[in-house]
């Protein structure tokens, strides 16, 4: 499912900028390797899923005997790999394994006779050659139809990877997806929610709104292109227009533009994937935070009040809500660099904060030139360089430090 992979690459990444273990980077590249290779439309969409079966038989592709192993790598590497990821004669998939780790590198390299660089090395090498080999075969079959919010979901994983691994080519994927999506998917303004064979169709509901909007969000603080922050802030508003529940607050799954139903829906739970109003929370305090307009805020305030003692009471069910809810009770940063987006001191500003797991912070970036950047967003607006130089500001709640120059300045400040 293209939502499982967009989810677990971002908690990977998230993980990954926390502990700095290498095995979580490795994770987040390889899956989302995956869905750029078997994922991605020639137009820039994401598909929604595929296949677990390929030639009538579940899981084909992805299985493994020890003889197929063996015929392929040499016999040393063929011995180390068999013991890493379990592959025996009796299997444990109808007689045939299902690659998987059973005990971590340093007590399979020590049962091995080896070091934990040799297994490494040899791992690498073993998978280059099998995944050849496994290129092959009869690929699964793919459901082709292209979500406005699952592509939402994954957008601000690309997005996010961009960002944290500076990887200009998950930028230009996730440049590539909002391209396609507000060209594609929308119809006189109004967002639209799936798209199949040249046709979109299908007024969007919440959750096409929201998390788009969140990944455009995401695409905005690993480019500083202002006009995704721009695209974002009118989906939300339209979702205001569209969705909002005045009475009670949040939102509604359907728009005010939709077939009349008995019961007008409104999902509150996460579950598989987030709740659309999980999200819109989230996406309208960071709204709130990058342009100061108190509504968002409050709006926000208003929904996570109403439904804080069934949060309480089933916290499980509310793990998206409950980040926003984090936000909402933490103190959390504003942050403002200013200076020329590819020039040194910019940069190694840049690498400060995104070294760092800040969940609750919001990061904007201009040429101390660019008008229409301090237009748009308020958090750049009345910010000079100091002394010609890079400069951040790092305000908590709107009460601003004063402007540094240095990444070590910076990092004090974080």
């Amino acid at each position: 499912m293209l939502y499982d992979n967009a989810l677990l690459s971002r908690i990977y990444l998230h993980t990954y900028l926390i502990t700095g273990n290498s095995l979580y980077r490795r994770i987040v590249e390889e899956t989302l390797d995956y869905v750029v290779r078997e994922m991605t439309s020639p137009e820039g969409g994401f598909y929604s899923t595929q296949d677990a079966d390929s030639e009538g038989e579940e899981g084909k592709i992805f299985l493994w005997t020890p003889s197929e192993v063996t015929s392929e790598l040499a016999p040393e590497d063929a011995r180390l790999f068999m013991h890493y990821y379990d592959v025996t004669d009796q299997g444990n998939f109808e007689g045939q394994n299902i690659l998987h780790v059973k005990q971590d590198e340093q007590k399979v390299a020590e049962k091995s006779g080896v070091t934990v660089e040799e297994l490494q090395a040899s791992l690498k090498r073993s998978r280059e050659i099998l995944f050849a080999v496994r290129e092959r075969r009869v690929k699964p079959g793919r459901d082709e139809k292209v979500l406005t919010s699952w592509n939402g979901l994954m957008l601000r994983s690309f997005a996010e990877a961009a960002r944290y691994l500076k990887r200009s080519d998950y930028l230009q994927v996730a440049v590539n997806s909002a391209t396609f999506l507000l060209s594609q998917l929308r119809r006189d303004g109004r967002l639209l929610r799936t798209y199949k064979d040249g046709r979109a169709r299908l007024n969007g509901y919440l959750e096409d709104y929201t998390f788009l909007a969140d990944g455009l969000l995401a695409l905005y603080e690993a480019s500083f292109d202002v006009r995704w922050f721009a695209e974002a802030r009118t989906l939300m508003d339209q979702a205001i227009d569209l969705f909002a529940d005045e009475q009670n607050g949040g939102f509604f799954d359907t728009g005010n533009d939709h077939e009349t139903l008995i019961n007008r829906p409104k999902d509150i739970m996460d579950n598989a994937t987030p709740a659309g109003n999980s999200i819109a929370m989230d996406v309208l305090q960071r709204l709130a935070t990058f342009s100061g307009a108190s509504g968002y805020q409050q709006r926000a305030d208003e929904y996570l009040q109403s439904i804080a003692d069934v949060m309480l009471q089933h916290p499980l069910a509310f793990g998206h809500a409950l980040g926003a809810l984090d936000f909402a009770i933490s103190p959390h940063k504003e942050i403002a660099i200013i200076g020329e987006l590819q020039a040194v001191d910019t940069q190694a500003l840049l690498a400060v904060i995104n070294a760092r797991y800040l969940p609750n912070c919001v990061l904007a970036s201009a040429a101390p030139t660019d008008m229409r950047a301090a237009e748009t967003i308020a958090l750049l607006a009345d910010r000079p360089s100091k002394d010609g130089k890079a400069t951040a500001y790092v305000c908590q709640n709107f009460a601003c430090q004063a402007p540094v120059t240095t990444p070590e300045e910076l990092a004090r400040l974080l």
